[in-house]
């Protein structure tokens, strides 16, 4: 048999992580964010669930195929932009718009020769100093692209880098209103973050959500999914292929980081870092073992983890344990409902639950569930 790994994308969560982003967006039209295949969870089985989105952003120009050829029609956005001129007939042939950071996409546009003129998003540099224009910058780009045949319409774009957090948006926002009045177009401000957290002050022509469609508080730990009414839409699970009984003294995996101070029972997880599961999640890193929640123990290896098996004594070879996500997604699984909220597992293990998602490795099957009702979240106490 197959080893009894899984990884299992639902696409009811994200349908409604989807409605809750309409809810908070007031009336924005909504750019469904898929870059790095679609936040781990493949392109292909989060499309129709998100499909109700008005646009597709994405970052590389085969994803942006791969959407065309599922038969997306509508808008797809290029969020990088372009990384070479010849990208940019391939721009033209599959109708994608595409965002402008630097001089030398205006460049190439500029010698670009085209019968369909492009729709571009002019980006400014906010101050989070990754990509875009300074904003004393932006105005003379707007008018050498306004100017250009090849360039159709102009949008305008930032990227807050605190929405998130206890600075805030105030500055950044502040610098594109000024940067930005009186130039034509639309305007893209915010992201997930800013979606939930300051919808009336960002609001705009277009909203572009990411991990919030994949059920991650983009402020945890100061909010969770539940507060935010997010639902998971991945799971991963395993099962115990292995028991072990500890005497006091007893260590357990590479280095002995874990010496039992009491008689206990452990259990050995299929799963390990070569699938996708942080290696460096310590002691203490929350798992749910037939829907019951307990605690990782001892190092992460490649194949296997180590899980205490104290607060379920009935659990034994062939037990579901559940790495993150919702308990019962494996076949015979009886156990339906408990949930291990992605971001507690990142926040143990010193990460976020984006990079969890995009980790899962390629050898860990993927299955999408079948629609059904997912229960709703229990807010943390």
């Amino acid at each position: 048999m197959p080893r009894p790994i899984l990884a299992t994308v639902h696409p009811a969560a994200l349908q409604h992580n989807l409605t809750q982003v309409r809810r908070h967006a007031l009336q924005s039209r909504v750019w469904a964010v898929v870059k790095a295949n679609a936040y781990g969870h493949g392109i292909e089985r989060v499309f129709d669930a998100l499909r109700a989105a008005d646009g597709f952003a994405l970052l590389d120009l085969a994803e942006a195929e791969r959407v065309r050829a599922l038969g997306w029609r509508g808008p797809i956005l290029l969020l990088e932009g372009v990384f070479e001129p010849r990208d940019l007939e391939l721009c033209s042939r599959l109708g994608l718009w595409h965002t402008v950071h630097c001089d030398a996409q205006i460049d190439w546009l500029a010698a670009h020769k085209t019968q369909q003129p492009h729709r571009v998003f002019l980006k400014m540099n906010s101050g989070m100093n990754r990509l875009g224009f300074a904003p004393e910058r932006l105005r003379s780009a707007w008018a050498r692209l306004n100017a250009l045949t090849q360039v159709d319409e102009v949008s305008l774009m930032m990227h807050f880098s605190d929405a998130d957090g206890p600075k805030g948006i105030d500055a950044a926002l502040a610098a594109f209103d000024e940067a930005t009045r009186d130039l034509s177009g639309e305007r893209s401000l915010a992201n997930s973050a800013a979606v939930l957290r300051h919808a009336e002050r960002t609001r705009a022509d277009w909203v572009r959500p990411g991990i919030v469609l994949y059920g991650s508080a983009p402020d945890f730990p100061e909010h969770d999914a539940a507060h935010w009414q997010l639902q998971p839409t991945q799971t991963l699970a395993t099962r115990l292929i292995g028991v072990q009984q500890l005497q006091v003294g007893d260590s357990v995996g590479y280095g002995s980081r874990f010496v039992a101070e009491r008689p206990m029972r452990i259990g050995i997880a299929a799963v390990g870092y070569a699938d996708g599961y942080p290696r460096v999640a310590p002691t203490g890193t929350p798992v749910l073992v037939d829907g019951v929640r307990t605690q990782l123990v001892g190092r992460v290896s490649m194949d296997m983890v180590t899980v205490d098996l104290t607060p379920v004594p009935d659990a034994g070879v062939g037990s579901e344990v559940t790495l993150w996500g919702r308990a019962g997604t494996l076949a015979g699984s009886t156990q339906r409902g408990a949930l291990l909220p992605i971001d507690e597992v990142a926040q143990a293990a010193g990460t976020v639950g984006y990079e969890l998602m995009c980790a899962v490795a390629p050898r860990v099957p993927v299955a999408v569930e079948a629609q059904q009702h997912q229960p709703p979240l229990e807010p943390r106490t």
